[in-house]
């Protein structure tokens, strides 16, 4: 047998992931069990999970892969210093203590902290330590579970080492990198540059600014074009660096940006006014269009048919949903940890096909519906409920989903604790949180209530794959959550209000409003009952009490938190908000009968808003 261990760290999104025999056995992200968003630490928690899974230990695993090369960021590093000297000297000042002590021996200290995780094991003991290029992580990560024997590959992030936007071609077992742009010209720099100048913070906010783009008109766009960015012909593309400032590390845009624009950045956690939503549906816009462009020319260096994304960027779901309706590719694929934390999987994938030329490579997902993190036994979760003072009713399963549906149909949220915890950003019906999508109120109430987020921020849909096509104009649809869709016109009500700005979310406008987002849009999950079983059978139930084959889907978790992990994170969380139930397996848990000490305590721990 052959494992691989797989390791994104240090800079955000901090991952494991471990293979045996090619095939993904775990993957997760530390920031689930450190519960600190985007944690960038070495994920030790994490890799002790891949292992437990796994049933090895460190000494039985082939090797050990890294996601990059840190040696080849500290060039970038030197080089863009010497390149805009002595401008940026204190940011460079801060970054070598670091980069001396220890990014540029990572080695020894990858090996010390996996030696920290095994009281007793010998350093000659240690598997053999490799490193892959960040976008060679991407890729694999992206094309290996892939259903897909030849496919074109674009990822599309901020920056790695150097590379910012890649193509490349897997065939078989091969993967072969064809072109690539390098920093600082980056799509995801430009794209953060605009969540920065907006008031949300990089690295966490671009959701904010897509969910607010179809508030704004793009007007912008031209000026974009013709100021910031040159795109061209042959899908590259060119960043105007006088109107930027990331390369010197004190903020994302310059003085010159700021003159373009009519003022300084917005500041952060203020109500963004018309300027920022029409500068957002104007960058989205040019996202989309450089986004296409590149897509397209993959397509011609190819000749495939079908595509694979990842990377940061691949994260927008507008973007992805408008590249298929473009009908360039017969069918697209993304990986659900499109970000840095895939970049772990990708890393044990790449060293796998390498170390076996050989391998055949599967013509399914082999994602497994993304559900590659912990999960609990009834036992642990009785000890939680314990734990806050909590009496939990056991429901046969069946009668636990009709008693579900019912909760949703009367407009109760409900806390849904499920199975394996999903890998990367997105819940998929194993931490969510589930509403009644036929509520005209649904969306504010989860929005401000629950999530405690900006109230224009949109819900997604989690709808049958037979029934996806009565309610969304989608095919064959995303399971991860990952692509936007137009609600079908029989759906769509006329908007007879007035109503201006942010103001417009409490328009009614289609029969299912609390996932029909302002520009009559929903990011759909399609979810399957080979893969999702559970939630399949619930949503069934919600159909035949009376509702749709469809609810809304949201992570388990408040703003500033990661996703919910394990039972004790779930009953702090619903007691902390106005949840009505939660449900943790077969036991559900009704918030009447919480102490209120219990929900005090709760509301103790708390998150910095992102």
């Amino acid at each position: 047998m052959s494992y691989i261990l797989g390791i994104s760290a240090y800079y955000h999104d901090s991952a494991a992931a471990i293979i045996k025999d090619g095939e993904i056995v775990a993957a997760v992200q530390e920031e689930r069990f450190s519960r600190k968003k985007h944690d960038p630490a070495f994920p030790a928690r994490a890799i002790q999970y891949c292992l437990k899974e796994a049933g090895c230990s460190l000494a039985e695993l082939d090797c050990v892969v890294f996601y990059d090369k840190p040696l080849l960021k500290f060039e970038r590093l030197l080089e863009t210093f010497l390149v805009r000297a002595p401008r940026g000297f204190s940011t460079f000042l801060k970054a070598m203590p670091v980069w001396l002590k220890e990014k540029l021996y990572l080695k020894q200290v990858l090996r010390r902290e996996l030696l920290a995780l095994q009281p007793g094991l010998r350093r000659e003991q240690l598997p053999p330590l490799n490193f892959t290029e960040h976008h060679q992580s991407h890729a694999a990560s992206a094309y290996f579970p892939s259903p897909f024997t030849h496919a074109a590959v674009v990822c599309l992030d901020g920056v790695g080492e150097w590379a910012t936007s890649s193509v490349w071609e897997g065939k078989g077992s091969k993967l072969k990198l064809l072109k690539e742009l390098q920093f600082p010209h980056s799509l995801g720099l430009l794209y953060s540059a605009f969540t920065y100048y907006c008031g949300f913070r990089v690295n966490s906010g671009e959701y904010k600014l897509m969910g607010l783009a179809p508030y704004g008109t793009p007007r912008y766009t031209d000026t974009i074009l013709q100021n910031l960015v040159t795109v061209k012909d042959d899908g590259s593309f060119a960043l105007n660096l006088d109107y930027f400032d990331f390369e010197t590390g004190h903020a994302m845009t310059s003085a010159r940006f700021h003159q373009l624009f009519d003022g300084p950045p917005w500041p952060q956690d203020k109500a963004p006014d018309q300027r920022c939503m029409d500068l957002a549906a104007s960058i989205q816009q040019v996202t989309e269009h450089i986004v296409e462009n590149i897509a397209r020319h993959a397509r011609q260096l190819t000749g495939a048919r079908h595509l694979c994304l990842a990377g940061g960027v691949a994260l927008n779901c507008v973007a992805n949903g408008k590249l298929r309706q473009s009908g360039l590719f017969d069918d697209i694929w993304i990986q659900p940890a499109a970000g840095d934390a895939g970049g772990a999987l990708g890393a044990a994938l790449s060293a796998w096909y390498i170390r076996q030329p050989d391998a055949v490579k599967p013509s399914v997902d082999s994602m497994q519906g993304a559900q590659l993190g912990p999960a609990y036994t009834e036992d642990e979760m009785r000890a939680a409920c314990k734990h806050w003072d909590l009496t939990p009713h056991f429901i046969e399963t069946a009668e636990l989903h009709r008693r579900v549906a019912d909760l949703l149909l009367a407009d109760k949220v409900v806390g849904w604790f499920q199975g394996r915890a999903e890998y990367g950003p997105r819940a998929l019906g194993n931490r969510s949180i589930l509403g009644n999508p036929q509520s005209s109120q649904m969306q504010r109430t989860m929005n401000v209530k629950i999530k405690q987020r900006e109230s224009f921020r949109p819900f997604a849909p989690a709808v049958l794959r037979g029934s996806l096509k009565d309610y969304f104009d989608a095919e064959p649809g995303n399971p991860y959550m990952l692509e936007v869709a137009r609600v079908q016109p029989h759906l769509i009500l006329p908007d007879n209000t007035d109503l201006q700005g942010l103001a417009r979310v409490n328009a009614v406008r289609s029969s299912i409003p609390a996932v029909t987002h302002i520009d009559y849009s929903a990011r759909v999950q399609v979810v399957d009952k080979a893969t999702s079983a559970g939630f399949h059978a619930l949503i069934e139930a919600f159909a035949d009490a009376g509702g749709v084959p469809l609810v809304i889907n949201t992570s388990f978790n408040v703003r500033g938190e990661p996703p919910v992990c394990s039972p004790d994170d779930a009953i702090r969380c619903f007691l902390a908000t106005d949840m009505d139930y939660l449900v943790l397996g077969s036991l559900i848990i009704d918030k009447s009968a919480a102490t209120e000490a219990a929900i005090a305590r709760a509301k103790t721990i708390t998150f910095e808003k992102d």
